[in-house]
């Protein structure tokens, strides 16, 4: 559900008409449905209602402060791939022990940050990066948490430019590697291992990838989590948004 509607060829959002709201505040004008917002976070609440579980936002969608402190405030984790992404994420009211610091390209200063605020985890996309978190972590007497990306080699149905989850996307660790890698964690005095992820794209509006996915890595998961002790398995995101239903409302109203 969203609370974007067309009457008479005008856009509401709950109820508002959002011509008013230009015309008054001009454009570009940026507006967010909360009752959009809480409602899909809801839903996905109670989907997964019946396992232990954290939802994480991924900050990159949209940092607005505004929608980060409503999803804070309803108990929501985040998704960040840079220290400026943490920084909002703090400024809005969230919980650094609830965040997940992921991407490619962490620098040196940005581990640190994360390492002072406590950061749930590092998603650790290689066995350099691992190297370089354990040498943050050992240079400032600490214990950095981490999960593994894992690469299942699974095709979500996407464009090639947003698929991440194939071999040749060069995301992640290898399936066939990562136990190896995770014996190369255990050993590192300065590493404390948290959880596996994963994570095969974006814009993916079908739950077979997901599932496939999940199948080919669930059995390393409960092998690691006897061997490692995981605490978590993070499935990672890229639902699709909907955007037919909001076409098919506009053309079907009249046009002024």
């Amino acid at each position: 559900m969203h609370s974007f509607r067309y009457h008479a060829g005008s856009l509401h959002c709950e109820g508002v008409n959002l011509e008013r709201v230009a015309e008054k505040y001009g454009t570009p004008l940026y507006v967010y449905s909360a009752g959009t917002i809480l409602d899909h976070y809801r839903r996905l609440d109670a989907a997964l209602g019946g396992i232990d579980h954290l939802i994480c936002y991924a900050v990159k969608a949209n940092s607005n402060r505004a929608v980060l402190n409503l999803l804070a405030r309803e108990g929501a984790g985040f998704d960040i791939v840079s220290g400026g992404e943490l920084f909002r994420v703090l400024a809005a009211g969230g919980d650094p022990r609830k965040c997940t610091f992921a991407g490619v390209g962490k620098s040196q200063e940005e581990i640190e940050y994360a390492l002072d605020q406590r950061v749930l985890s590092f998603n650790v996309e290689s066995e350099a990066e691992l190297a370089a978190i354990d040498r943050v972590a050992r240079s400032k007497g600490v214990q950095a948490p981490i999960a593994l990306r894992v690469n299942p080699d699974v095709d979500a149905g996407t464009h090639r430019y947003v698929s991440t989850g194939r071999s040749e996307n060069k995301f992640g660790i290898a399936l066939d590697r990562v136990a190896e890698v995770y014996e190369q964690a255990a050993r590192m005095p300065n590493i404390a291992i948290r959880g596996l992820q994963m994570h095969i794209g974006s814009q993916i509006t079908d739950a077979a990838p997901f599932a496939e996915a999940i199948a080919k890595v669930a059995p390393l998961a409960r092998e690691l989590r006897e061997r490692h002790s995981l605490g978590f398995f993070s499935i990672g995101g890229g639902i699709g948004i909907v955007y037919e239903s909001l076409l098919a409302s506009r053309r079907r109203q009249p046009c002024r």
